[in-house]
């Protein structure tokens, strides 16, 4: 008797601790972030886009709240990525520029470097990413396996991503041979409808018991202009005026890094949006089918501003709705992104917030919703409040941001002055240009002679704001 009432003591104990373990995870949100690549601030319809339909994605923002002042790492994939992933700006993250490494991929992020995915994983998140990586190779240390995640599927390469019908793509340590595009001569498997279908399955195989990381990397609406010939597409040929592209065609002389031709850009570029719109539907939907939808943050925003690439015409779709600039840029347009944010029951809908922020807030954010701490001596903080609407949301003194090609540029915000330096390879202490947003959100007015202290003071902001790296050296760092 004695033995039985044992028995039922520890099963009971375990019980409760498996419950107890439960409660406690359904007080922590699952987390999705949504990443897309060269979308501009003005290319989604929350945003006032009005030749593009983003229906789901405009209900995410109207379910949640907008972030009309949020920010990527830098201007371009693999550094603004690695910003994202280490809480650090471009004058300290480990990655700072695009180096590509042979066989096949980017300079690999530091071991040392801890991820986001590393400090939720930690916390006992499940994680997974889909999409591009660009942050190292297989069997590097900058391998998502090795950076956090427990599952990845997509591209490794940002290179190869330039092309939506590549002959392979990776699922963690597996070379996934898409028989169908070998050697680039056909185009019959669509990547990205391939990624979308791992990563549905990834929240399909959630029952809410455990919390878990979702980072979806999209390549849409990145160039190559190109999509399968389906009823997204149809709706939009013949519906604007085209100039055709002509590129580097799926044949036995494709290469990798290469835009196919498109005889029709814009409709392309369009149903490449749209596209990305349907995934994002996909998503929220898949949430609600499994119970999950209350219990999920789910923000959605873009790597850097829209490019010029492969027939894609950022002026002709508003792309930058009124900001200067673009991908590559530290203006406005090539940083500012459309930034929203939903998470039902704690978020309340259709809200704005004009928290100031970037991509190096985002580990500290989701650490702390997490329960987790974050690594120290990082760039970010925590804009949880900001999110939640609880709490005193701490702000930045001054954003900062950097970028290696042509000829250097840095970057600085403090408040509403903006303040842009280029040429900095060339002269590390260059002009600044300056410019009062709250007045001037183009950038077309530089004030510095009108406020030489205050241009002084963000020159100065600049050259304290950057550490030297071997790896990516700035300016005279290099000579």
């Amino acid at each position: 008797m004695k033995k039985y009432l044992l028995l039922a003591f520890i099963l009971t104990v375990i019980s409760l601790n498996d419950l107890f373990a439960q409660n406690k995870n359904a007080k922590r949100p699952n987390i999705i972030f949504i990443l897309a690549d060269d979308l501009g601030y003005g290319d989604v319809g929350f945003n006032g886009q009005k030749l593009i339909k983003t229906p789901n994605i405009d209900r995410l923002a109207a379910e949640g709240v907008k972030f009309p002042q949020f920010y990527a790492g830098t201007s371009v994939c693999a550094p603004s990525r690695s910003s994202l992933m280490s809480g650090k700006h471009t004058g300290h993250t480990y990655i700072r520029g695009n180096k590509g490494v042979d066989p096949e991929g980017q300079e690999p992020i530091a071991d040392s470097v801890v991820t986001v995915a590393e400090v939720l994983k930690k916390a006992g998140y499940v994680t997974g990413a889909f999409g591009k990586w660009g942050l190292g190779p297989v069997g590097s240390y900058g391998d998502p396996n090795k950076q956090g995640f427990d599952q990845f599927y997509g591209y490794n390469c940002q290179s190869l991503a330039h092309r939506y019908y590549p002959d392979h793509l990776w699922d963690n340590q597996k070379k996934v041979v898409l028989e169908e595009n070998q050697n680039l001569i056909h185009n019959k498997q669509y990547a990205p409808d391939l990624i979308q279908k791992q990563a549905l399955d990834f929240v399909d195989s959630k029952d809410g018991k455990q919390p878990f990381f979702l980072f979806l990397p999209y390549i849409l609406p990145h160039a190559e202009l190109i999509v399968p010939e389906d009823s997204i597409f149809q709706y939009y040929k013949g519906k604007f005026d085209e100039q055709p592209f002509k590129g580097a065609d799926y044949g036995p002389k494709a290469t990798n890094g290469g835009y196919a031709s498109q005889q029709y850009p814009h409709a392309a570029f369009a149903a490449m949006v749209a596209r990305l719109d349907l995934y994002v539907g996909q998503i929220l939907d898949k949430l609600k089918e499994k119970g999950l939808d209350k219990n999920t943050l789910v923000i959605f925003t873009s790597d850097n501003g829209p490019h010029i690439e492969g027939g894609a015409d950022p002026k002709f779709f508003h792309s930058g709705a009124g900001l200067k600039g673009v991908k590559r840029d530290l203006y406005e347009g090539g940083i500012r992104e459309p930034f929203a944010a939903r998470w039902p029951g704690v978020i309340k809908p259709g809200t704005k917030n004009d928290f100031i922020g970037a991509f190096w807030d985002i580990l500290p954010t989701f650490a702390e919703l997490a329960g987790a701490k974050a690594p120290q001596h990082i760039d970010g903080i925590s804009f949880a409040a900001s999110i939640t609407g609880k709490g005193i949301q701490k702000k930045h003194d001054h954003l900062y941001w950097e970028f290696h090609e042509q000829g250097g540029r840095q970057a600085v915000r403090q408040g509403n002055w903006k303040a842009v330096r280029l040429k900095v390879t060339e002269n590390p202490d260059a002009p600044v240009e300056l410019y009062d947003l709250s007045k001037d959100s183009g950038e077309r007015i530089n004030v510095a002679a009108q406020f030489p202290d205050k241009a002084k003071e963000l020159g100065r902001i600049m050259k304290q704001s950057h550490t030297p790296s071997a790896l990516f050296p700035f300016g005279k760092e290099g000579k």
